[in-house]
């Protein structure tokens, strides 16, 4: 296990680069070890005192210092390299399961867990299907014995994507190993097993504009809250009842028509985007893939529109925060996105994690994906520099997207100071 600052290969001013060799220093691996198990159980309580209107300045974004964790781990989706992950993050002091033993543990053997994927693009644009498969067999894995429900979702928009239709689980040319497998082939795989998995397309109903199940409406459909927030977004979400009986909705939790009540903490979203590039936002990655979340067909102003002003963050913020962001860097997209090809993605062949989105984003650009565009024609790299702060680069709307966090009470960061990032890779 490699354990370093987030810098990672960066150069600092005392020109000492902050790497360790797995065979060197074995006692103060041990020791950081410890450390970053101590602030892993550690609960991270951020206050800020931005002004709304404007972004924080690079080193003023989170005042108590506060550390979010990045995992890191070698995959190619089918073998077993998300369980090296879980195992990692569980050595840090991060439990993915909730147990008895383990009662800060993300999720609990009832919940019902939402994958929140990409699925608007075939080929290489959308989520990896054999990490999906991965990911949905360590929730069942679940120690206590998971008997909850698993729900692979996304909302293409119906319009554009590969067909000009929207998203589908169902692509013909998937991101798998084997081309042939998509997401629904491995939501039937589960299921013929027996197990709550299910898939459910948002495009289905994405123009359907619906009350909530409190009101008596029973319809699959988007809420939408007629106010628009600062960042220019009109709130809107999924509401709909699963194959299963189950009722969900994204904001609220699932519904006890027993109780008239919801159950907010019974529901757990996964955020599971693909690294790529986007032609008009120049990086998708944890928060560009709530995207997916809103109806782009039933805002008054395109929910699209606000990605650039910060309101994916309002989105996460005013709906609900992913407990888990895993980002499939298996195969990334430098150029081209968010369509990404066979033929023009980079096979990197590993994954992320953190329950921050803001600093997985920063750091997975600027090291992942920016040494990549930057190897192509095109000067497409300077844009995707999370330390931008020009409007219409990654780094600006990223922070606007943060300050949206951060104005709930929500931790996240962009200083790398407060980032530990945990590298299985070397």
């Amino acid at each position: 296990m490699t354990l370093y600052a987030s810098a990672l290969q960066k150069e600092p001013k005392n020109g000492i680069k902050i790497t360790m060799k797995k065979t060197r220093k074995i006692s103060l691996i041990a020791l950081l070890a410890f450390v970053l198990l101590a602030a892993g159980c550690t609960k991270r309580v951020l206050t800020t005192t931005s002004d709304e209107n404007g972004p924080y300045a690079p080193g003023q974004n989170s005042p108590t210092q506060s550390v979010s964790m990045i995992f890191v781990e070698s995959t190619n989706g089918t073998d077993d390299g998300m369980k090296r992950l879980i195992s990692s993050m569980q050595y840090s002091g991060l439990d993915i399961y909730q147990t008895s033993a383990s009662a800060q543990g993300l999720i609990a053997s009832g919940d019902v867990v939402l994958l929140k994927i990409n699925c608007q693009w075939a080929e290489r644009g959308g989520t990896n299907t054999d990490l999906i498969r991965s990911v949905i067999q360590v929730i069942l894995d679940h120690p206590g014995g998971f008997n909850g429900e698993i729900i692979v979702a996304d909302n293409g928009q119906a319009q554009f994507g590969s067909d000009r239709r929207g998203g589908s689980l169902d692509w013909a040319n998937a991101n798998s190993a084997d081309r042939r497998t998509s997401t629904l082939d491995v939501i039937r795989s589960f299921q013929a097993k027996g197990y709550h998995v299910t898939g459910v397309l948002w495009d289905e109903f994405t123009a359907v504009r619906v009350s909530e199940f409190s009101a008596g409406n029973m319809t699959d459909g988007f809420v939408v809250q007629d106010t628009i927030r600062s960042t220019g977004l009109e709130i809107s979400y999924p509401k709909f009842t699963t194959e299963y009986g189950t009722k969900v909705s994204f904001k609220e939790g699932i519904w006890d028509a027993n109780t008239g009540t919801y159950n907010s903490e019974k529901l757990k979203v996964i955020n599971m985007p693909v690294l790529k590039s986007h032609g008009l936002f120049q990086v998708t990655g944890a928060v560009k893939n709530y995207m997916g979340t809103p109806s782009d067909r039933l805002t008054s102003r395109r929910a699209h529109n606000s990605v650039g002003t910060g309101g994916m963050g309002t989105q996460m913020a005013e709906t609900r925060v992913p407990v888990l962001n895993i980002l499939d860097m298996i195969w990334i997209a430098p150029d081209q996105g968010p369509r990404s090809t066979y033929a023009n993605a980079r096979e990197i062949n590993k994954i992320a994690a953190s329950t921050d989105p803001v600093a997985l984003d920063y750091w997975a650009s600027k090291y992942i994906l920016m040494p990549e565009a930057a190897k192509l024609p095109g000067g497409r790299a300077a844009s995707m520099n999370p330390d931008g702060t020009t409007p219409g680069t990654f780094g600006h709307w990223l922070r606007l997207s943060m300050n949206e966090l951060h104005k709930a009470g929500i931790p996240a960061t962009m200083n790398e100071s407060e980032m530990q990032v945990v590298d299985n890779t070397f």
